[in-house]
C-alpha cells in the first residue's frame, strides 16, 4: 500500500471517529434537563398551620370596685400567690368613716324604736282605759275623746312600724358601707402567678363607668393549664374538628416541640367584616382556635408567640407525588394557563359562569423513553412534601419533579434528560 493511501485512510478514520464522538456527546446533551422522581409510597400527614399566642387556661383580671389611693402593695409582678392571699390595700379612711356614721345612724334608729314602742304602749293604755269607761257608762266619756284616743293609738303603731323600717334601712346601709370598706382589701381569688401589675404605691384607682373603663389593677394567671390561641384562615376552618391533635412550636423554647388538642373553634370571625368595610381593603377573615397544651414547660408565660400544626388527616403507605411535580394545564391541547393573553381584559366570574368544563386540569409529566406526556392526576390529602395520588399514576412511574420553571415550559413529546445533581440550578 502506498503512502498516499495510508494517509487517506488515516484521515478518513480520524474524521469518522470525531463524528462518532460528536454524535455521542450530542445525544447526551439533547433534551431538557429536569429532576426525575419515581412514584412510590409514603406516610402522609396533612396539617393546617397557623400562628398565635399563649394564654393561661384560667385568667382572672382584678379591677377596683371603689376609688381610692393604693395604701399598701404586698406583691410584685411575677410573684406566685395562693388563693385567699392579701395582694394590696387601698386607703380605708373614707370608707371606715362611712361605716362609723352608718353604725351611729343604726344606733339612733334602735333608740327611736325603743322610744316609739313606749309611746305606743302609752297610747294603747289611754285608749283602752277610755274604752272601758265608755263601756261601763257612755255618759262618762265623750265620744270625741274616745275617737281621739283611738286615733292616737293607731298613729303610734304606724310610727313604731316606720321606726322599725328605719332600723332595717340603717342595717342595709351598714352592710353596704362595710362591703365598700372590705373592697379596699384585694384578696387572690385563685392561686397562680401575677402576670400583670398595673398599679404602684400611692396611685389612685378608679371605678369603671359605662363609657369609662375602670382601673385594671392586676392579673392572676393559673399556668398549670396553658392554651395556644391561634388565628386560622376561613378556608381552613371547615377541615378542623374538636379533638384534633396539634404540634406546637414556641419561639421562646427553640428546638422543642409540644403536643396539644383542639378544644375550641370560633363560630364567628375575630374581626367581623363589617368593621373593616370602610377601610377600602378586603380584610382577611380569621377565626380563633384554642389548643390545650398537654405538658406546658416550666417558665412558660402568657402572650408568648406560638406556631401550631393541626393534624387534620393521616394516610399510611399511599402513593405520593412531589408537590412541585403537580402542575395545571388547560383542557385545550394541554396549554398552560400562563399562555393566555395577559393583555386581554379580565373580569371576575361568578359561580354560575364558572362551569365545571371551564376548569383547568391538574396533572404531571410522566417520562417514557426519554419523552414526557402530560397525565391527569387526581390527588387527595397534602403532606409536607407530597400529594396523595388517588388516580392517574402507578407505583414506579417516573415523573418530572422540577425545576418549577422547566415544568411550566414543558409540552407533550418534549425530550428530557435527568438533571445532574452536581450541576446546580439553572
Amino acid at each position: 500500500m502506498s503512502v498516499k493511501k495510508i494517509v487517506i485512510a488515516t484521515v478518513v478514520i480520524t474524521v469518522l471517529g470525531t463524528a462518532a464522538v460528536l454524535s455521542v456527546r450530542q445525544g447526551q446533551t439533547r433534551g431538557i434537563e429536569v429532576t426525575l422522581e419515581a412514584i412510590r409510597r409514603h406516610d402522609l400527614v396533612e396539617t393546617v398551620t397557623a400562628s398565635g399566642n399563649i394564654r393561661a387556661g384560667r385568667v382572672v383580671d382584678i379591677s377596683s370596685d371603689v376609688s381610692a389611693r393604693v395604701f399598701e402593695l404586698l406583691v410584685e409582678e411575677g410573684d406566685d400567690v395562693v388563693e385567699g392571699q392579701v395582694l394590696l390595700r387601698l386607703d380605708p379612711t373614707r370608707f371606715a368613716a362611712q361605716v362609723s356614721r352608718v353604725r351611729a345612724e343604726l344606733n339612733q334608729s334602735h333608740s327611736t324604736v325603743a322610744q316609739q314602742t313606749a309611746n305606743t304602749a302609752q297610747a294603747e293604755r289611754d285608749y283602752l282605759r277610755l274604752q272601758r269607761l265608755s263601756d261601763r257608762d257612755s255618759l262618762l266619756v265623750r265620744r270625741q275623746d274616745l275617737e281621739t284616743a283611738e286615733t292616737s293609738f293607731r298613729v303610734a303603731e304606724q310610727q313604731l312600724d316606720a321606726s322599725r323600717f328605719g332600723v332595717e334601712r340603717a342595717e342595709a346601709s351598714l352592710t353596704e358601707a362595710e362591703e365598700q370598706l372590705s373592697k379596699t382589701v384585694f384578696v387572690a381569688p385563685i392561686g397562680g402567678k401575677i402576670t400583670r401589675l398595673n398599679v404602684e404605691m400611692g396611685e389612685t384607682v378608679i371605678v369603671g363607668t359605662m363609657n369609662n373603663p375602670g382601673s385594671l389593677v392586676l392579673t392572676i394567671s393559673e399556668l398549670s393549664e396553658v392554651e395556644a390561641v391561634i388565628q386560622v384562615d376561613e378556608t381552613d376552618i371547615p377541615y378542623l374538628n374538636l379533638g384534633d391533635s396539634a404540634i406546637l412550636e414556641l419561639d421562646a423554647f427553640p428546638n422543642q416541640l409540644f403536643s396539644g388538642r383542639v378544644t375550641e373553634i370560633g363560630n364567628s370571625a375575630i374581626v367581623p367584616p363589617s368593621q373593616s368595610a370602610g377601610t377600602g381593603q378586603t380584610a382577611a377573615v380569621d377565626f380563633e382556635v384554642v389548643i390545650a397544651m398537654d405538658s406546658p414547660p416550666g417558665g412558660i408565660r402568657p402572650d408568648l408567640s406560638v406556631t401550631a400544626d393541626v393534624v387534620i388527616d393521616v394516610r399510611q403507605a399511599v402513593l405520593g407525588i412531589p408537590i412541585i411535580g403537580l402542575t395545571v394545564r388547560g383542557e385545550d391541547e394541554g396549554e398552560s394557563p400562563e399562555d393566555d393573553d395577559d393583555d386581554a381584559p379580565q373580569r371576575e366570574l361568578g359561580p354560575s359562569a364558572r362551569r365545571p368544563g371551564d376548569s383547568d386540569v391538574e396533572g404531571a409529566f410522566v417520562v417514557r423513553d426519554g419523552k414526557v406526556s402530560f397525565v391527569a392526576v387526581e390527588v387527595g390529602i397534602t403532606g409536607q412534601d407530597y400529594f396523595e395520588v388517588l388516580s392517574g399514576l402507578e407505583e414506579g412511574d417516573t415523573v418530572v419533579a422540577g425545576p418549577y420553571q422547566r415544568i411550566r415550559e414543558l409540552r407533550d413529546g418534549d425530550e428530557v434528560r435527568k438533571r445532574d445533581q452536581n450541576s446546580g440550578s439553572r
